[in-house]
């Protein structure tokens, strides 16, 4: 679809799951990886757990392992080269730069030095995995696809459309509209 092209508002077809999973919120993204990459993704998700339930929260658990698994999917997989600590901790800090866990008025909240030494790295270092893993998936501040779920729905990026060559908020558009965006899957779930 074309930028400048309107919306085409089309009847939806017939509730599935996933549809439904897709209106609560819910993602069907992966963590399945290849099978020469099972110990990779293993080792990583390991440290990447262990960091979240003692310091975050599931959701970013949950991030942490769906990234792992896509960065197991690229071809060829950067996973290959490096120490898994190095990861993990690019890994974590990406989700926390996309999702402002570093920002002290986030619930929760870390320094970024702080999450670097828990894996034994410097705070150089870690900066340095996340900006290259926010490359390859070609990703920054506030991506939704990478935002908490309980945050999306405050997240305006995932939720601004183009019709008639128009920005406009989602939230705000009739709801034929949005059902056309939702299907086309411009926006993560129906408001």
């Amino acid at each position: 679809m074309h930028p400048h092209d309107p919306i085409r508002i089309k009847t939806p077809k017939a509730g599935t799951s996933e549809e439904e999973d897709m209106a609560k919120g819910e993602t069907s993204k992966s963590t399945q990886v290849p099978a020469a990459l099972q110990g990779h993704y293993d080792e990583i998700i390991t440290l990447t757990d262990e960091f979240c339930k003692q310091h975050l929260n599931k959701e970013y658990r949950d991030l942490c392992r769906l990234l792992t698994a896509k960065l197991c999917r690229k071809r060829p997989s950067p996973l290959v080269t490096g120490k898994p600590q190095t990861w993990a901790c690019g890994i974590v800090y990406a989700m926390g730069r996309v999702n402002f866990l570093f920002d002290k008025s986030q619930k929760p909240y870390m320094r970024a030095d702080d999450l670097c030494s828990h894996f034994g790295l410097s705070a150089s270092t870690g900066s340095a995995k996340s900006t290259a893993i926010m490359k390859i998936l070609n990703s920054g501040q506030a991506d939704p696809e990478w935002t908490l779920p309980s945050q999306l729905a405050n997240n305006p990026m995932a939720w601004f459309i183009r019709v008639n060559g128009f920005l406009m908020d989602a939230r705000q558009a009739p709801r034929e509209v949005q059902e056309e965006a939702f299907r086309l899957g411009l926006i993560p779930y129906l408001p």
